[in-house]
């Protein structure tokens, strides 16, 4: 069974995919191109579950920094700041939101590089 891409957005750091969603959760696919990084940020509403499938970067959850390479995982519990920033040849990763509401306006933005404060 293919997988139906329920809908792709654009943003300056790259771009995202939902893939998948259902009433407690979403799946997508998130692209961050090089030395580009999404906003600093937390939820109130969902964790999400990151698994890296492409290049390579760093993920920030709290205030640890990591390596962030194909094949590694990462959990982001509910309120947890966290970032993603992409290296020379970005990076891309499947995140799993769970949660009471998977929806875009359940970002705080902390910090941002675009001014969407």
């Amino acid at each position: 069974m293919a997988l139906k891409i329920v809908d792709k957005h654009e943003r300056p750091w790259g771009w995202y995919e939902n893939l998948l969603e259902g009433e407690k959760y979403k799946v997508k696919k998130i692209v961050v191109f090089p030395e580009q990084q999404i906003s600093l940020q937390y939820h109130y509403h969902r964790e999400e579950h990151w698994t890296v499938v492409e290049g390579s970067g760093y993920v920030t959850i709290g205030e640890e920094v990591h390596h962030a390479t194909v094949g590694k995982n990462y959990i982001i519990p509910v309120k947890k700041t966290h970032r993603l920033y992409g290296d020379t040849n970005g990076i891309t990763i499947i995140e799993v939101q769970l949660g009471d509401k998977c929806i875009e306006e359940d970002i705080v933005r902390l910090q941002d590089d675009y001014d969407r404060i």
